[in-house]
C-alpha cells in the first residue's frame, strides 16, 4: 500500500505527481491490472451444472432443427426457460 502525506509548503499538484511516481515504483498498478480480470475455478459441481445446461440447451436446439423451428428469437427463450 502506498502512503503518501503532504510536505509543509507542497503544493497538491506535486503531491499528485509524487503519489502517481511512488504508484508505477512500487508497481500497485500492474499487479491491479493483472488481477482485474480474475476469476476462480470452478468447482466440480459447478462444472457438472454447467455441462447439464449446456446438453440441455443442445438437446433443445436439435429438437427444433429437427422440426424446422430454430430461429434466434425462440434460442433466447430456450435459455430463458432453462435457467428457471
Amino acid at each position: 500500500m502506498v502512503e503518501v502525506r503532504q510536505k509543509d509548503r507542497e503544493t497538491a499538484d506535486s503531491l499528485v505527481r509524487r503519489f502517481t511516481r511512488n504508484i508505477q515504483q512500487g508497481k500497485v498498478l500492474t499487479k491491479a491490472r493483472q488481477n482485474r480480470f480474475f476469476s476462480k475455478k470452478k468447482n466440480k459441481r459447478q462444472l457438472r451444472q454447467d455441462a447439464n445446461y449446456r446438453a440441455r440447451m443442445k438437446r433443445a436446439v436439435d429438437k427444433l432443427k429437427k422440426m424446422g423451428l430454430f430461429e434466434e428469437d425462440k434460442m433466447k427463450d430456450l435459455k430463458r426457460k432453462i435457467k428457471d
